[in-house]
């Protein structure tokens, strides 16, 4: 019989999420924990939005905090630095040799 050690996320006594490294489990937990700051700026907002709307809108919004972060200090999220950074001359030799596998 094998073990299996697991790490559980959970909040107000709800079981968020099972996983099976420690460093993941903190890096979730950490992010409810920003969610959980931000819903409670989010409903001091001039906008209407219901409570499942600011939850899963702070939800989201902890998900992609770097790129928040980057656009509230003035600079480009690292998503879309990334997609217009143009392909290094080997990594298209490599996809054409991957296409001539393919086609043969």
């Amino acid at each position: 019989m094998a073990v299996v050690v697991k790490y559980v996320v959970e909040r107000n006594g709800v079981e968020r999420m099972t996983f099976t490294s420690k460093k993941e489990a903190d890096a979730y937990d950490k992010m409810l924990d920003v969610a959980e700051a931000l819903e409670g700026m989010l409903e001091k907002v001039d906008v209407p939005l219901s409570e499942q709307q600011v939850e899963s809108l702070a939800l989201e919004m902890a998900k992609y905090k770097d790129d928040f972060i980057s656009v509230l200090k003035g600079s480009k999220p690292a998503a879309e630095k990334e997609t217009k950074k143009p392909a290094k001359k080997a990594d298209e030799a490599n996809e054409n040799k991957v296409t001539a596998i393919k086609q043969a």
